[in-house]
């Protein structure tokens, strides 16, 4: 495919700033897409986290200069070139930027998020024409940095930057709107006659992330299964008419997994290494885990982890009401994860019961969701819905097997084990109950008890490859279809 430049924007990228899956789609596909050829910068809010994690950040002599609420401000700009020398841009205003965590607190969203990312989409756009990167493809991320596409199509139709500049918009969670008072309408500087239910008015208030789907050239989200839930009245949330509509121009691109963070060989959070060769070290990663959250297995008794936003969406409610059944069947549970405080204190009320074979830590801890990753032997993801989701694909390459909802990406990449033939790499169930998630369970258990097939599902896992390369390619179809609807001029919300 010819040369692409690429402006890639998210509201978090890691290492800078996470919340979530999004935050490693953000580093890993620019970084796979610079490595086949393209150039590609990409550009984010500075969040304290930035300030304060230690990044050589340079500051640009020029700002981005913009019209606000009637008066001129002025944003800093500083940007950073990561290890592989892919340019990463900060817009820096403190006041909406310089703050403890990215969206909110335990106790909700900042009141001024709509503000917020207003401000960072308007930002974007004059960052490009402040340092001259004529992108063919801008590439948008969640509600968060949806306007962008809106922009373009109006208020930036006639400028002859942007002339040949095509926009892709991601949906990495649907559930997520950005959905607000019909007021920002007016500081958003957007034609008032957009408000309408043709535009971006829902329900009497404004949707950022229906602006995105909109007036997007192309639509993409996470896996391809979640492309057709989407477009359903269980998975739309109210926005599957919408989706429909644009069905023509909506693809699923399966997120990849980035083996250069998650890989146990060569992984410095575990006590022992260890590969498809030579599965020694998984052992001394499982003792590891068993001293690091004070359990008391009998002997080879297996071990099920999790590491999850502790919310609905992630089954929460499946778990909380099935432990006991799960724990009766002989295994160990531990638990990782931040969320909502109803399941915090459920958990670790849970703990304090079940303490010898249920261990619980309430926080976002990088190293010891590795340690999980490698010590487990299975890794449960019972989501109600998941757009992609990464987990599976890391356990696979720990050879911790996945037993997950057949939702989503989890449906898509998760293949049930066949004991008669020996294919598959995990176990599924389908209806959103605690008794198909035991029957799962049962399932993964019988096999884990017959050390032959267990040692084929656990190598047959390994060898899957999610490796983002794959789908950088299918990102540059995307593109192409995406300049083509540009080039052709169609009406945009055709």
């Amino acid at each position: 495919m010819n040369h692409l430049k690429i402006l890639f924007t998210s509201s978090e990228v890691t290492p800078f700033a996470k919340t979530g899956g999004l935050a490693d789609v953000s580093a890993a596909l620019p970084n796979s897409l610079k490595k086949l050829g393209h150039e590609v910068i990409v550009v984010m809010p500075m969040y304290r986290s930035v300030m304060e994690g230690g990044f050589e950040l340079t500051e640009m002599r020029d700002s981005v200069e913009l019209v606000w609420e009637g008066r001129k401000i002025r944003s800093k700009v500083f940007y950073t070139d990561s290890g592989s020398n892919l340019r990463v841009y900060f817009i820096r205003r403190d006041e909406f930027f310089d703050r403890s965590m990215l969206y909110g607190t335990s106790e909700g969203d900042y009141f001024d998020n709509a503000e917020r990312f207003i401000f960072f989409t308007q930002a974007v756009i004059l960052l490009a024409k402040m340092i001259k990167f004529k992108p063919h493809i801008i590439h948008l991320n969640d509600w968060q940095t949806s306007l962008v596409s809106v922009y373009l199509k109006t208020i930036y139709k006639n400028d002859d930057f942007f002339k040949t500049t095509a926009t892709v918009f991601t949906i990495h969670n649907l559930a997520y709107q950005g959905i607000f008072p019909s007021e920002y309408m007016l500081l958003s500087g957007l034609p008032s006659e957009l408000f309408s239910i043709e535009g971006l008015e829902y329900y009497g208030k404004m949707n950022f992330m229906k602006g995105g789907i909109l007036f997007s050239d192309v639509i993409t989200t996470v896996s391809e299964k979640y492309s057709h839930e989407i477009q359903t009245a269980e998975f739309g949330y109210g926005l599957e008419g919408v989706l429909r509509k644009r069905r023509n121009f909506l693809f699923g691109v399966l997120n990849g997994a980035d083996y250069k963070e998650w890989n146990p060989e060569n992984d410095p959070y575990l006590v022992a290494n260890y590969g498809l060769h030579d599965l020694s070290g998984k052992i001394k990663c499982k003792k590891d885990l068993i001293k690091i959250f004070n359990l008391n297995p009998e002997e080879d008794a297996p071990i099920i982890g999790m590491v999850s936003r502790l919310a609905d969406q992630k089954g929460l409610d499946l778990l909380v009401s099935g432990v006991e059944k799960v724990l009766r069947l002989g295994v160990s549970l531990v638990i990782l994860g931040k969320g909502d405080e109803r399941y915090e204190k459920k958990l670790s009320d849970l703990e304090k019961k079940y303490g010898s074979s249920f261990g619980v830590k309430i926080a976002f801890d990088n190293q010891l969701a590795h340690k999980i990753e490698a010590g487990a032997d299975f890794f449960l993801m019972p989501s109600r819905y998941e757009p992609c989701g990464l987990n599976q694909m890391y356990s696979m390459k720990y050879g911790t097997i996945p037993i997950g909802r057949a939702t989503g990406g989890l449906d898509d990449t998760i293949r049930e084990f066949n004991p008669e033939t020996g294919e598959g790499n995990g176990f599924k169930f389908v209806d959103y109950s605690v008794e198909a998630l035991i029957e799962a369970v049962k399932r993964a258990l019988k096999v884990y008890q017959d050390k032959n097939l267990w040692l084929k599902l656990m190598r047959n896992a390994m060898k899957e490859d999610f490796s983002w390369e794959k789908s950088a390619k299918k990102y540059e179809n995307i593109y192409s279809q995406a300049l083509k609807r540009k080039l052709e001029n169609k009406n945009f919300q055709s």
